[in-house]
């Protein structure tokens, strides 16, 4: 799963990266304009924003994400501890709010809350499509009972995809979710991978649900 946190102050976005990658594959942005421009690829399943930012706030930033469609749960970060501003935030499109200064595990379970409420994340049942079970235990994937060997990038494409069943991915959305911004390989990579991938599941008929959208991207839906 991917985050995007969006903080101001360096040394807390630094600690709070540190806290998160140990489970999720994190991006920051230290100011308003690049967490929008972000959070905009919708390619992250949950954002944790500051909302006294520079250049565009925090509350400005999720109007214009809800404005644009763009429903990635975010959690606030705020040292502001007034009933006023944590209203607010939920009525701006905010999913949850944290007043700072706060401790590890709380922002721990806050995010798994919000995993959990949005469907992103399943720790009982794993993430389905069919009888594909991703189980979430050191990438394992179960198509039909028989386990099967994917590597990383082959897991985070599957789990990208069963998790947005029945929605186009751009190329480009595919690219940055998995690979991200700063990725030294070039967008045709996902070409490959899907082809890889689809590859595995041939034995078992789902790589035709892994359908090719000329010119745009790929959908995951029964052929």
């Amino acid at each position: 799963m991917k985050l995007l946190v969006v903080e101001d102050n360096k040394p807390l976005l630094e600690s709070i990266k540190g806290i998160l990658e140990k489970e999720y594959s994190v991006d920051t942005a230290d100011n308003g304009e690049d967490g929008l421009f972000f959070a905009q690829q919708n390619i992250y399943d949950l954002i944790v924003l500051d909302v006294m930012l520079p250049y565009m706030n925090g509350f400005e930033i999720v109007q214009i994400l809800r404005k644009e469609k763009v429903n990635t749960p975010v959690l606030f970060l705020t040292a502001k501890d007034s009933l006023e501003d944590r209203v607010k935030g939920l009525e701006f499109g905010g999913d949850d709010y944290l007043v700072k200064p706060f401790q590890a595990p709380e922002l721990e379970a806050r995010i798994k809350a919000l995993l959990r409420r949005s469907g992103a994340l399943d720790i009982d049942a794993g993430l389905k499509y069919d009888e594909i079970l991703l189980t979430g235990k050191e990438n394992d994937v179960l198509v039909k009972g028989v386990p099967i060997k994917l590597t990383v990038k082959q897991y985070e494409l599957l789990e990208y995809l069963i998790q947005n069943t029945g929605k186009i991915l751009t190329k480009e959305q595919i690219f940055d979710r998995i690979w991200g911004f700063d990725s030294d390989t070039t967008i045709a990579i996902v070409e490959v991978f899907i082809h890889q991938l689809r590859k595995k599941l041939e034995d078992f008929a789902y790589h035709k649900d892994i359908q090719t959208v000329r010119g745009v991207g790929y959908i995951l839906k029964k052929a």
